[in-house]
């Protein structure tokens, strides 16, 4: 049964990527026809750089596959390994790699413009306005959720912290060699990589323990840096590195799928429609499948930061129109694919990994790195389980770390931009919020506040709530650009799926602030506690009202381009 959900899987991607996707490609966008891409008009060698699709492919898809595509099926599991392998697929092929590609292709058409200002065109100034918020919360979100994440595995095994340490100095070297040396980018990559392994090898030699409060703190300071020192002295290299990774755990991930035939009789198919999934600790709560299952299943199905990264940097070094389609819709189906892998290594390895008692009661996160650890060691016994429970482990917390430094200079653009207004009306006002060190570390300490007090069970629905409710509206913008640009007969190709995803998102989100935002009160242990839970709970009802505000604003623009025409 392992095998046969690998390769079925693989089947559904590739057919869908080479018709559903070509169809995209040739009948709606005709990319074949589209101008020349604004890597090339506007090329400045700076953002604007024409690149290889094969070479953006691995930036991109550094950039989208962090912890999320992990996170979430792992803890979606409790429902039983099929309602949420469904839900990957379905909403893998038919909301997030449609989301991803014409998001990019939009920017792309939109001389490599973020989506925010494709909304602000399309839809209005509102609009724009309120996506600037969506991606202020969301940023803040990304980085508490996150951040509970990478200091719970540094807590766990001192060995992924050192490890991490070492990789930091790898990526200094690595990207002083590529940028600041004769060496190039195949030598820099060559020593990299050698770096990369050393890393392992003295992580391993000296585990060291420490409280998570300091490995918060370390967390806190560290993204503070990378997100204001110059990208390409530690987070491009840093990033570049981390995608070596990826590529390792799914070539060896999918190998090992593939070859299993096992049954997946660690996990039930099914167990409860509303399953105890989201909750303080020790509080949790019975989470319905529908509407909930966005609070849970984020980036391996979905994600609105997606059309971030594709809008904010992709669309930049699209050499052709006509890559997007390898690079967006291909990126997110091998996510897909991950996700996969996530659920068939838990379901059919976690008993073995971790007790039959325990595969539903471990953390998300221990609960795939023993899981996937033990499916590939046991089917390439060249890779030994003390390795491989490393390697997942840093796996999850360096990809956890690329979103987080990625996510907090977000959060510093998006802070400077919303300061802009105030130039001439409180130039003191301004002065303090453009700063680009004040700005970063604002999001960095609201976020890491709500880490350390939260935890990931309760401040993951939160982010991936912003997350999904932030797709809808991508979808929604994307909508009225096919509708309006492009050609009106294709309209619900994302009209569809983006209405069925705004209700069943915003339906979760109202059950997540009256049920769960009670319940961490209630729960709650500490001041800092109490704190956080009116933090998630105010930015939860402020991500909703600006979520009717802007469909409100779709609704006008919609109707009346209908009364026009």
């Amino acid at each position: 049964m392992t095998t046969l959900i690998a390769l079925v899987a693989l089947v559904i991607y590739l057919v869908f990527y080479f018709t559903y996707g070509r169809v995209l490609r040739g009948k709606l966008l005709k990319s074949k026809e589209a101008p020349e891409a604004p890597s090339k008009r506007l090329s400045d060698g700076v953002d604007y750089v024409p690149t290889s699709k094969y070479v953006l492919f691995g930036h991109h898809f550094a950039s989208i596959a962090g912890a999320g595509p992990i996170t979430g099926p792992a803890m979606a599991v409790a429902w039983g390994w099929l309602p949420g392998l469904l839900w990957i697929w379905f909403g893998n092929i038919f909301l997030g790699a449609i989301h991803d590609y014409l998001a990019l292709t939009a920017s792309v058409r939109y001389d490599g413009r973020s989506v925010q200002f494709v909304a602000q065109d399309l839809i209005g100034k509102k609009a724009g306005k309120t996506f600037g918020w969506f991606i202020l919360f969301l940023c803040i979100l990304v980085v508490a959720a996150f951040g509970d994440i990478v200091a719970g595995q540094f807590a766990a095994d001192g060995r992924v912290f050192f490890a991490f340490v070492f990789f930091c100095v790898a990526a200094l070297i690595a990207g002083f060699a590529m940028y600041r040396s004769k060496l190039g980018l195949g030598w820099g990559t060559l020593i990299g990589l050698v770096l990369v392994i050393l890393a392992f090898y003295f992580g391993n030699m000296f585990p060291v323990k420490m409280s998570k409060d300091i490995y918060f703190l370390i967390i806190f300071v560290y993204i503070m840096l990378a997100s204001t020192l110059p990208v390409n002295l530690l987070l491009q290299p840093r990033d570049y590195l981390s995608s070596f990774f990826l590529y390792f755990g799914l070539l060896v991930g999918g190998i090992a799928a593939l070859i299993s035939f096992g049954p997946l009789d660690s996990v039930p198919a099914f167990t409860s429609f509303s399953a105890k999934l989201i909750g303080p600790a020790g509080a949790f709560q019975p989470s319905p499948f529908w509407p909930t299952v966005p609070l849970i299943i984020a980036c391996g199905a979905l994600s609105g930061f997606h059309a971030l990264v594709a809008s904010g940097t992709s669309a930049k070094q699209l050499r052709d129109e006509k890559d997007a389609l390898f690079v967006g819709y291909g990126a997110m189906l091998v996510e897909g694919f991950l996700s996969t892998l996530v659920i068939v290594s838990i379901a059919g390895f976690g008993a073995a990994a971790l007790g039959a008692d325990k595969v539903l009661t471990t953390g998300a996160i221990p609960r795939f790195v023993q899981s996937f650890s033990m499916m590939v060691s046991t089917k390439l016994p060249f890779l030994p389980m003390s390795f491989m429970t490393m390697f997942a482990a840093v796996w999850v917390s360096t990809f956890a770390l690329t979103t987080l430094d990625t996510t907090n200079r977000l959060g510093r653009y998006i802070i400077q931009e919303m300061a802009a207004p105030l130039k001439d009306k409180s130039p003191g006002t301004y002065k303090i919020f453009s700063n680009k060190w004040i700005a970063s570390i604002t999001i960095a300490f609201i976020g890491i506040f709500l880490a350390r007090s939260g935890g990931y069970t309760v401040l993951w629905p939160a982010f991936s709530g912003a997350n999904q409710l932030l797709a809808s509206v991508v979808m929604l913008t994307v909508t009225v650009w096919i509708k309006k640009k492009l050609n009106p007969k294709y309209v619900n190709v994302t009209f569809i799926p983006a209405v069925l995803l705004w209700v069943t998102v915003t339906a979760a989100l109202i059950w997540y602030e009256v049920v769960i935002i009670p319940v961490f009160f209630r729960s709650g242990s500490s001041i800092t506690s109490v704190i956080t839970g009116i933090v998630v709970g105010l930015i939860t009802l402020f991500m909703l009202t600006l979520n009717f505000i802007m469909i409100n604003s779709f609704r006008k623009n919609w109707k009346t381009n209908a009364d026009m025409a």
